[in-house]
């Protein structure tokens, strides 16, 4: 099967099966957003979406968190993965915010990746989220499931290469969408340990479940 072919089936599968897929992380603005995906590295959005409420009502903007000490966050964040990290790039990022950018989240993907605690990875999401631009954010899932279907092969190594090659190969107004299938598919069915292919509907064409 040719690889475009391949692609058209793993969309057709999934326009079908999730025809709505969204974040799982709570937020109301495109701050809250910025903190809850830093927060969420290396950790589960289950946990995240625990400590932001409490976090988002007393710090609900760039401007409140400027304010605010590392040592203070932390004691919101202390049940996250490397919480003393996140609660400096937390005050440090919002401080940046305010001085740069009146407080506003940037979209510019470069302005974006300047800010403390932000990657290319944070900075996709943030565009594809919230602004819908044709951003592929490459987290371990969308890695593991994009290798194990067949739609990236042996040569992509990296999240950057992972990311090309899904960008080229999937319609740019699907990339936003796109890039929630693969994360919650990942998330739910193709399992890193002990993936549910006898549960997955795209078993018939995935790469790994034909090897087993």
């Amino acid at each position: 099967m040719r690889r475009q072919e391949l692609y058209n089936k793993v969309i057709e599968y999934f326009e079908k099966a999730m025809p709505v897929a969204e974040t799982e992380l709570h937020y109301s603005t495109p701050f809250e957003l910025l903190v809850a995906v830093i927060l969420s590295a290396q950790c589960t959005d289950k946990r995240v979406n625990i400590v932001t409420p409490a976090l988002f009502f007393d710090y609900p903007n760039a401007e409140a968190m400027s304010l605010a000490t590392p040592e203070v966050i932390y004691e919101y964040v202390k049940s996250i993965s490397y919480p003393n990290n996140k609660a400096k790039h937390l005050v440090t990022m919002s401080k940046m915010l305010m001085e740069k950018y009146n407080g506003d989240v940037p979209s510019d993907m470069k302005q974006l990746m300047e800010l403390p605690g932000v990657g290319r990875k944070t900075a996709n999401v943030m565009q594809s989220v919230v602004w819908g631009k044709a951003a592929m954010a490459v987290d371990t899932h969308v890695f593991r499931v994009s290798h194990r279907i067949g739609l990236v092969t042996s040569r992509e190594t990296t999240p950057f290469a992972v990311e090309k090659v899904l960008t080229r190969y999937i319609p740019s107004h699907l990339i936003p969408k796109a890039h929630h299938w693969l994360i919650l598919h990942g998330r739910y069915v193709c399992l890193a340990r002990s993936p549910k292919c006898s549960e997955c509907g795209l078993s018939s064409l995935c790469k790994f479940a034909n090897s087993k």
